[in-house]
């Protein structure tokens, strides 16, 4: 199966904080069989965070974030036009750019995405929680 992480997802399933992570989310992401996809724009809102303080990580995001994706196998989602496009023709329910382009990757790739976030199952997505 593949799966989409979110931001908090990623972070959570990496820290003391993985009990946040609902019963079929940790099942999902411990199952070897699964294929999970980080998506550049969650690397890029774990730097902007960590950058402004609002973030702490015990090494700095260059570091932290390539370990983690080899540490549990995932996978780096690239940005493409396609997902840029989408997010901006996406209705406005979700204010957040990085959640927008991670609804728009998550259509276009066709697998859903393991969030937490209740504004994110509002979008034509498969939302796993």
């Amino acid at each position: 199966m593949r799966v989409l992480l979110d931001t908090h997802t990623f972070l959570w399933w990496n820290s003391s904080q993985g009990s946040r992570l609902s019963v079929p989310a940790r099942e999902i992401l411990a199952d070897i069989e699964t294929d999970g996809l980080v998506s550049v724009v969650s690397a890029y809102e774990i730097a902007i965070k960590a950058a402004r303080g609002a973030l702490e990580l015990p090494a700095e995001p260059s570091r932290y974030v390539p370990d983690r994706l080899a540490r549990h196998g995932f996978v780096a989602l690239s940005i493409e036009m396609r997902h840029v496009l989408r997010a901006g023709a996406l209705p406005p329910i979700h204010r957040d750019p990085f959640d927008r382009l991670l609804v728009a990757q998550a259509q276009l790739e066709g697998i859903p995405i393991i969030t937490a976030d209740t504004a994110i199952g509002q979008y034509d997505v498969e939302v796993i929680w």
